[in-house]
């Protein structure tokens, strides 16, 4: 992730109690969160004691931009300066967390108390419904790290996708009901608005893109695959001046995805496919879905949000028993991030079923991934509404499965069963993967904006 954690930590304490040590646990953990990469806002490792200085804290937390709001229970106190703060951040819907510090069972004074100190607090925030977690750890401990980390990604993606804008270009195919969405639960349920974008007009705008604006395209893809010249030069071109429609309306509308329809229309009316254009954009920091695919896009987006990589929207098109995998596959508009090049280098090609240009073709890396997927349903109260699909796996080196960009994987479950799973919730057919291991903060994530979990594998 490009922009460091940023964590509002307040330590609390009361004077009764060790305000010498209190004070050095203070100390600790704020070298300790500097030490990981965090930024620290708020009281750093000034001691809060009593409720004139939580009101200060509070009235300076409400004008800040944070990820995370961690009360560090230095000592004892009452719940009341903890109700206080956690209402900041609830009204953003940001995570608290609550940490406490193990005592020293020496026979002498109760220093901190501290883990009492949650508990009120925990107690109190439950009364108030005000959601939280807590630790139980020493402040040098790198579970705690790990679990600030995990909770202030969540933070991070849920500060940086809500009043976020996902272009729509057209509308989703006759018969695919997986990319539909309903635009008031994304905005009640995140804060994502959908912005409808003309598809005559994009197509308009490709068409009309002046050489200046395709060269940045053209050189990208030139440098990308060695095979270039062996395509089509006009319908490379297309796709260059589609890159330059699409670009520019996303930057236009500060613009946090795109979901295109992809087909038929780039096809039949530019004569190019628009798949290698949505490629460099998503390696460039818009993520773009085919087929129109809003909730597909707004789960793109969040995987960005927390990992700060480029993702990737996929099919999963076979499963193999024998090999106990699967492979995830898409006509050509992976991030050419991903490209195992040990495999060899990326080639551009055509279209499978079009046969016309350009795509990129690459088999992906091998390496830990995580899936996910926003996937709207008819909940347990029978209402519409959206959860959370998360899962994970390996993907292995292999030659390309098929033309275009694939990946052959091995899920943490059984591949059948993970097929099987897929079929019985009625999962769309599109699935989003980023390299690495971010179940954690997606199943935190989740608990934060209040998504029911499908836990994929």
């Amino acid at each position: 992730m490009s922009d460091a954690l940023r964590i509002a930590l307040v330590a609390i304490a009361r004077p009764t109690f060790d305000v010498p040590l209190a004070q050095q646990v203070a100390q600790t953990v704020v070298t300790r969160l500097e030490a990981a990469g965090m930024e620290l806002c708020a009281t750093r490792d000034r001691l809060i004691m009593d409720a004139a200085a939580a009101a200060e804290v509070a009235a300076t937390l409400a004008a800040q931009t944070f990820d995370l709001l961690l009360l560090l229970q230095a000592s004892f106190a009452d719940s009341t300066m903890a109700v206080e703060l956690a209402r900041i951040a609830a009204a953003q819907q940001l995570p608290v967390l609550l940490w406490a510090l193990p005592e020293v069972r020496d026979g002498g004074r109760l220093r901190l108390n501290s883990l009492c100190g949650i508990n009120l607090a925990g107690h109190a925030f439950s009364l108030n419904k005000l959601h939280f977690d807590f630790l139980l750890e020493e402040p040098e401990s790198d579970v705690a790290i790990r679990n600030i980390e995990m909770w202030a990604r969540a933070g991070h993606a849920r500060r940086l996708l809500y009043g976020a804008k996902i272009g729509l270009v057209g509308q989703h195919p006759a018969g695919f009901e997986t990319c539909a969405y309903d635009e008031a639960d994304l905005s009640a349920l995140l804060g994502v608005a959908v912005e409808a974008l003309s598809l005559t007009d994009m197509l308009h705008a490709a068409a009309a893109a002046s050489d200046d604006a395709r060269r940045p395209f053209l050189e990208r893809a030139a440098a990308l695959a060695p095979n270039l010249g062996e395509m089509d030069g006009a319908a490379v071109r297309g796709t260059a001046g589609v890159h330059a429609a699409l670009r520019a309306a996303a930057d236009a509308r500060q613009l946090r995805g795109m979901a295109v329809r992809c087909w038929p229309e780039f096809f039949t009316e530019l004569g190019c496919a628009a798949c290698g254009a949505m490629s460099v954009l998503s390696e460039d920091g818009c993520p773009a879905s085919c087929e129109a695919d809003v909730n597909g896009t707004v789960t793109l987006a969040l995987l960005k949000a927390l990992t700060g990589e480029a993702p990737f929207i996929a099919d999963l098109v076979s499963i193999d028993a024998a090999s106990d995998s699967g492979v995830l596959w898409h006509c050509g508009l992976a991030p050419a991030s991903m490209a195992d090049t040990a495999e060899g280098p990326i080639r551009a090609t055509v279209h499978s079923n079009r046969r016309l240009p350009l795509l990129f073709e690459f088999a992906l890396k091998p390496g830990r991934v995580t899936l996910a997927r926003l996937h709207r349903t008819t909940l347990e109260n029978g209402v519409e509404g959206y959860s959370l699909v998360v899962g994970g796996g390996t993907m292995v080196q292999a030659p390309p499965s098929f033309s275009g960009t694939s990946g052959v994987i091995q899920f943490d479950s059984p591949a059948r069963a993970v097929f099987e799973r897929m079929m019985r919730n009625g999962l769309e057919h599109h699935l989003c993967l980023t390299y690495g291991d971010c179940r954690a903060e997606l199943r935190a994530f989740a608990t934060l904006v209040g998504l029911p979990l499908i836990e994929l594998t």
